[in-house]
């Protein structure tokens, strides 16, 4: 087992991922304009305000995309201790976790990508990591586990891989640890 794998950004997938948002931008730009009545002189105030706030949030996240693309360090960190991941907005608040809190990992489709969701025990250790609102969204207090979500659409590996590659550094942590 490797000491260290680092993954890192795989800039044809970033910049199709890119220029996908800035394609979503253009076109709530032309429905802004339309709704503003720049093109037939009627102003349609609801989906104005709608489409102007959709487009004022994209390309917020589109900028803050671009300006990530100058981050050469590594995405995804996995070693025998530990792990930790900047492919999410949560990953990359919740910082390293412990392999030995680790209680489950499975793959699950959120919307248009596939996640990697590390289950933790002992929450309760990294509460004070997370802002309020990731920590809500992360925490299963019927459980009382955390769930951390890493993204394989900005590496050079898919999200099945990426499951497979969390798997066996758990599993070889445990078989050190004397769990397994």
């Amino acid at each position: 087992m490797n000491q260290e794998t680092n993954l890192y950004r795989n800039r044809s997938k970033t910049v199709k991922l890119l220029a996908m948002s800035g394609g979503i931008c253009v076109i709530l730009l032309l429905t802004f304009l339309y709704c503003i009545g720049l093109f037939d002189g009627e102003l349609k105030v609801k989906p104005a305000v709608f489409s102007g706030a959709a487009l004022l949030v994209m390309l917020i996240l589109l900028l803050s995309s671009l300006l990530s693309l100058r981050d050469k360090s590594a995405q995804i960190v996995l070693n025998k201790n530990h792990f930790s991941g900047k492919t999410t907005p949560l990953a990359k608040a919740f910082g390293a976790g412990n392999w030995e809190d680790v209680t489950a990992i499975n793959l699950q489709k959120v919307g248009g990508d596939t996640l990697v969701i590390v289950t933790l025990s002992n929450a309760s250790n990294y509460k004070d990591r997370l802002p309020s609102m990731l920590w809500k969204m992360a925490y299963y207090e019927a459980t009382q586990e955390l769930n951390i979500m890493y993204s394989a659409s900005v590496i050079a590996i898919e999200s099945a891989e990426l499951c497979e590659l969390f798997m066996s550094y758990w599993q070889h942590s445990k078989k050190e640890s004397g769990i397994y």
